[in-house]
């Protein structure tokens, strides 16, 4: 388990980068946090990290799912609005194998992996965080 704090979204997306420069297709992240943690600047440093153009990145809160192509496909899923039913129906199993999948709000998803990364992003001042992976 590590720990960074961060006082800045720049900061918080250069975490991101550091954890997704050693992803791969098939690993799973799973991040919490309340909203407006920093959920998806912490995304889009993954994306950085697996060589996705990070302006790209945004929240799939409508959308349910994005694709982002580097070295890497990224899926980036959001769960918010959906009942874990709902996120059964999504399959998302059958995107694990292809791509890194990092999820927000995973709690709606009864069938997260066990061996997946967590990534807890937690409010400790007006504009700092901890985020734990």
């Amino acid at each position: 388990m590590t720990e960074t704090r961060t006082s800045s979204e720049t900061e918080t997306t250069a975490a991101g980068t550091a954890l997704g420069r050693t992803l791969g297709a098939g690993d799973v992240v799973l991040l919490r946090g309340p909203l407006g943690a920093g959920k998806t600047a912490f995304v889009r440093g993954i994306a950085l990290g697996l060589g996705c153009n990070p302006d790209d990145v945004s929240s799939p809160t409508f959308t349910i799912v994005q694709e982002y192509r580097g070295r890497c496909l990224l899926e980036h899923v959001d769960l918010y609005r959906l009942s874990p039913v709902e996120v059964d129906d999504l399959a998302l199993e059958d995107l694990m194998d292809a791509a890194v999948l990092a999820v927000e709000w995973p709690d709606r998803w009864s069938r997260a992996p066990a061996g997946a990364t967590t990534v807890t992003i937690e409010w400790t001042g007006e504009s700092t965080r901890r985020i734990t992976i």
